[in-house]
């Protein structure tokens, strides 16, 4: 098996995962490309990205530059000569003059079976959708939004309880092992091109968009609630007060009260009526508290959710 200079190109855990598995492999990791360290935590401390961390682990030189657009970033990628860049989760646009730099260009690990999902939460928007699989793409990256020509796709079944948390995990292990499979057989593959028209965009999460509309079907909602964990977390309102939703189920009941109105509470959970369906609720949190067994709220809290109360 031919012997790879590569140059890594990645921020978060997800990232992390697939360059320690390059780091193990017969490769060589001749040089990783980084986001700036930034602020976190309560004291907003400069923090490494967990990619830095890991590199400078294995005394391989790192490179932070806020942009590749600019000729000094371009030159620092120069010097290694490296036969291939490999990108994940980096955060960085790539220009062209940076994916022709590289003997056999760039590669990039995508978290869906694309051509679904193109976009920054692939993960989060297959559970959201309802999709029955999704997976892993390498594909050999080009000057558009994850258009790129696929070399290998791995898949997987996502469960009836995963959680984007969940699903996460799993494909932060399938991601580098497929990884390296490409890369074993590299120069055999046959690029096989997207079709545009089966191309969707998995557009970014944010809190306003995990605000409960019980106006939903139960289904829709309780994929929401799996979706949006562990960020932005869905929430609904009650005595004015912002509660954060985290494990809900649907029950298959009929039901005719108007959407958001609480029909039963007790041991079991708390029932909700939505536009289609009741959804149990199984796990909240109060402001303030951590996450509990909606029993357990109920023994704190049981006049928020009465029978007959509305969530807003």
């Amino acid at each position: 098996m031919t012997k790879l200079r590569i140059v890594f190109a990645g921020t978060p855990d997800f990232a992390a995962r697939h360059l320690s598995s390059l780091l193990a492999s017969h490769h060589e990791v001749v040089a990783v490309f980084t986001q700036p360290d930034r602020p976190a935590g309560r004291g907003k401390k400069l923090t490494p990205s967990p990619v830095k961390v890991l590199a400078e682990a294995h005394g391989v030189p790192v490179h932070q530059p806020v942009s590749l657009k600019k000729p000094e970033g371009q030159a620092e990628l120069a010097q290694y000569q490296a036969d291939l860049m490999v990108v994940v989760a980096y955060g960085l646009i790539l220009p062209q003059a940076v994916l022709d730099m590289p003997r056999l260009g760039c590669l990039n690990v995508h978290g869906s079976l694309l051509p679904r999902w193109r976009g920054a939460a692939p993960i989060q928007r297959a559970i959201w959708a309802g999709d029955k699989d999704t997976g892993v793409t390498i594909m050999q990256m080009d000057k558009g939004l994850d258009t790129g020509a696929m070399l290998q796709r791995a898949s997987l079944a996502i469960a009836a309880g995963d959680t984007s948390a969940s699903l996460y995990e799993k494909l932060a292990e399938l991601g580098p092992v497929a990884l390296l499979e490409t890369l074993d057989k590299l120069e055999s593959l046959v690029p096989q091109t997207q079709d545009d028209n089966l191309a969707n965009y998995a557009e970014k999460l944010s809190k306003e968009e995990a605000r409960v509309d019980w106006h939903q079907d139960a289904a829709f909602i309780e994929r929401c609630v799996r979706a949006f964990n562990p960020w932005p977390v869905s929430h609904f309102e009650v005595q004015e007060q912002s509660v954060k939703l985290w494990q809900a189920e649907v029950l298959t009941v009929p039901c005719s009260d108007s959407p958001g109105t609480i029909i039963a509470s007790g041991k079991s959970g708390i029932d909700v009526a939505t536009g289609n369906g009741v959804l149990r609720i199984l796990q909240l949190q109060l402001p303030n508290k951590k996450a509990m067994s909606a029993s357990d709220v109920l023994n704190a809290r049981q006049d928020w959710f009465a029978v007959g109360t509305v969530l807003s």
